[in-house]
């Protein structure tokens, strides 16, 4: 078994951290957070995220899991660390490499003091070439030591889905990872030894572009959907049946888990992957015009679902989920935090419906994580679905909850409705219920 320390407890690194304790390796988790290193030691998760909070549990209780402020001691005791901090957008869209930068710094002076091989496997989402123009020379020059030679280096991605991380872990589409030296290699097997898929062994600069690919490709087929599902609607037609029938071709279309017409895409990944790739074909002087027409087109979808409520002429709206997607309490990027902004500042009173953003307002950890636009969210908040439908004028569903599905079933043959994610499969607009794509 491996001994990994992981650097970041955001939503990769916690995730990480608690899937390989429960595989049986030993686990340091780093953080510059105090209360989140307690949060991890006391046996509890930071985030909201389906069956994590028993992963940590378990993991602490066997002593595989610990968390630490301390680096120093975190380096001395594994054998290698991932790096899983954010790289948010930069004003320009581009990556923003400012979090791995330091912690690179923090590694590198480190390992600088350290007898053994370590190897630093970066998870966080970073475009080509920055291993070979930021990650490895920051390394080497906090150190004073060559890279692949006297420590070793890798890039592993990750394609964990918030709300279905766990599962998306232990049940992987797609394993890749490149790395400048055989003994990081022989850890990343050593991780993936026994994951049902094949893993791929590549250069560094291609594991960093695949992953650029896949997150960009997934906001593309978000955003086709969506155009395909305004056409159809716009000539009387069902656009999630026309979808529906056209991902029945599964020599063609790959997946059909983005291809379905709904509402904007969000989160902390899809958005900002777009903006850096495009940013990255703009400094390599390559027309890119897709990269542009993506975002613009996903920013129509949240201008559309605004208009729709605007055109009702209902002031008080029954907002379901504010959360980018449902099973997270995740804000960051979140189309339905933007629309929610939109609608108040036109003077609507938005209420809000969120099972998981409640849980972390309750807990008064993480409440409203990445929230930036939605003015007074706390007091926005709605214990229940029957009393947003019973205090709103106008139901605006963004998220499906299983709790929620009877009674906005119930209460669309009574008052108004916008839907984004379709409450009651086969019904299609009918005056005062609107589907936004049907």
């Amino acid at each position: 078994m491996a001994k990994i320390s992981v650097f970041g407890i955001g939503y990769v690194g916690v995730v990480s951290a608690a899937c390989l304790a429960r595989d049986g390796h030993t686990v340091i988790a780093v953080d510059i957070d105090q209360n989140r290193v307690n949060v991890i030691n006391s046996g509890c998760s930071p985030i909201v995220e389906n069956g994590l909070d028993q992963l940590i549990t378990d993991g602490v209780s066997a002593g595989l899991l610990t968390a630490t402020l301390d680096a120093d001691d975190a380096i001395l005791n594994t054998d290698a660390s991932f790096v899983c901090v954010g790289t948010p957008s930069n004003a320009d869209g581009s990556v923003g490499l400012s979090y791995v930068t330091g912690v690179c710094e923090i590694i590198g002076r480190a390992i600088a003091r350290k007898q053994a091989y370590h190897s630093v496997i970066i998870r966080s989402t970073i475009v080509p070439g920055t291993m070979e123009s930021v990650c490895i020379p920051a390394l080497e020059a906090a150190s004073g030591l060559k890279a692949g030679v006297d420590f070793g280096v890798g890039y592993y991605p990750e394609f964990l889905r918030e709300s279905t991380a766990i599962e998306d872990y232990d049940n992987p589409g797609l394993i890749v990872f490149g790395a400048l030296d055989q003994p990081t290699f022989a850890i990343l097997n050593l991780l993936n030894k026994d994951m049902p898929c094949a893993t791929h062994e590549v250069d560094v600069r291609t594991a960093e572009m695949v992953k650029y690919t896949s997150n960009t490709w997934r906001a593309v087929k978000v955003t086709f959907a969506n155009e395909i599902g305004n056409i159809a609607k716009a000539c009387g037609l069902d656009g999630q049946l026309v979808m529906r029938l056209l991902c029945s071709d599964d020599k063609v279309n790959i997946s059909s888990h983005f291809m379905r017409p709904g509402f904007a895409f969000g989160g902390s990944c899809l958005p900002k992957d777009v903006r850096a790739l495009q940013q990255l074909a703009k400094a390599r002087q390559v027309d890119a015009p897709m990269m542009a027409a993506v975002l613009k087109a996903n920013d129509a979808q949240i201008s559309r679902a605004e208009e729709m409520v605007t055109q009702s002429g209902q002031k008080v709206v029954g907002l379901v989920g504010i959360s980018f997607k449902p099973g997270t309490d995740d804000l960051r990027e979140s189309p339905l935090a933007e629309l929610a902004s939109r609608l108040i500042a036109k003077g609507h009173d938005v209420q809000v419906y969120d099972p998981n953003v409640s849980t972390a307002h309750a807990q008064d950890s993480t409440a409203g994580r990445g929230n930036d636009v939605v003015p007074d969210l706390r007091d926005r908040m709605v214990p229940s679905i029957e009393s947003l439908i019973e205090g709103a004028d106008i139901l605006l569903v963004g998220n499906a909850y299983a709790e929620a599905a009877g009674p906005l079933r119930e209460a669309m043959t009574r008052q108004p409705m916008v839907d984004l994610t379709r409450v009651q499969a086969g019904v299609v607009s009918n005056g005062a219920y609107q589907g936004i794509c049907w």
